[in-house]
């Protein structure tokens, strides 16, 4: 079975999913999404889920948490990873791992060409690769205890425990709880880590663009969701009982509507918030020396792309011959 998988990255507001659609209709491919926010149900218009007028969703023969997982398609490309959790539910990395393999072997089974599309780098990465430590389960009475000490205290902690871990982490890893006391819980765990999995062969494409121009698209982008009726979105939220203990809307957006914010207020936030993600993804994804960078807008650049993707997909029907 071809193992060859086509991966499209970048930060946020760059083209991923046009890009994406265009060479899913060029190249037989299916689209998964690899992003954090668009797992959750409901959460359609704040997301950026962006899916054709012409997309209706289906049914699917995968069963995953005991339901069956869910695709949209136009008949012949079909669209995956979007509606896996129900907003009330925390949906991990390792959920995401194991539904998108089996989305993903679905693909090759088809004789398809998976497209991984999405900004989240540990989404793509787990995916991809596979993260051994995924499987580790979560030690609550551990996390009790951390819970109660600073982010210095926990960084001590890990520094005993894992000194070459602790070196590793950048300054706002080493500021940030929640991953202090995971990777304090991964030192200590006894749990044999699971080293069987199914290796892929992908091609990573990334897209960027200057600061400027995505500046401005960002900013283009927030306010069409608020036109759209992101409003309207939030308060059918509000009203099913989500509130800000949930980890879905901890997202962008969905956080300062439910903090009451006004309007003016919510846009200047999300726009900033979503700036910084952008640098955050581009710090993660520039550390992947297998990333092949385009500027979409860039005529040249989009020319390379498509003479790269042709050479590379002959290879693929060489193999399957």
């Amino acid at each position: 079975m071809n193992s060859k998988l086509l991966v499209i990255c970048g930060a946020t507001a760059t083209g991923k999913t046009e890009l994406g659609l265009k060479l899913a209709k060029k190249f037989n491919g299916e689209i998964v999404s690899a992003d954090s926010r668009q797992v959750y149900k409901h959460m359609d218009i704040g997301t950026g889920k962006d899916i054709p007028d012409n997309f209706k969703r289906q049914k699917s023969e995968i069963i995953f948490n005991n339901k069956y997982v869910n695709y949209f398609t136009d008949g012949i490309i079909r669209l995956w990873g979007y509606d896996l959790a129900d907003t009330k539910e925390e949906f991990s990395i390792s959920q995401y791992e194991k539904v998108g393999r089996m989305i993903v072997n679905d693909i090759f089974k088809r004789n398809k060409l998976p497209i991984i599309i999405g900004g989240s780098g540990l989404y793509i990465k787990s995916l991809v690769d596979h993260i051994d430590t995924l499987n580790i389960p979560r030690n609550e009475i551990l996390r009790k205890k951390l819970e109660l000490m600073e982010p210095d205290e926990l960084y001590l902690v890990l520094e005993e425990l894992a000194p070459g871990v602790a070196s590793s982490l950048n300054n706002s890893d080493k500021k940030n709880k929640r991953r202090l006391i995971r990777k304090i819980e991964i030192a200590k765990s006894k749990y044999p880590v699971e080293k069987k999995f199914e290796n892929y062969n992908p091609l990573f494409i990334g897209l960027k663009v200057d600061k400027n121009k995505l500046k401005k698209r960002i900013e283009k982008r927030v306010s069409k969701r608020l036109e759209i009726g992101f409003t309207e979105e939030v308060n059918k939220l509000k009203k099913a009982g989500l509130s800000l203990k949930d980890q879905s809307m901890q997202t962008p957006g969905y956080r300062q509507m439910l903090l009451g914010l006004d309007i003016k207020s919510t846009q200047a936030i999300w726009v900033s918030e979503e700036i910084k993600y952008s640098k955050r993804q581009m710090t993660w994804f520039s550390k992947d020396k297998r990333i092949n960078w385009f500027n979409p807008v860039n005529r040249e650049d989009s020319e390379k792309l498509v003479n790269m993707l042709m050479k590379w997909y002959k290879e693929i029907d060489v193999q399957k011959s």
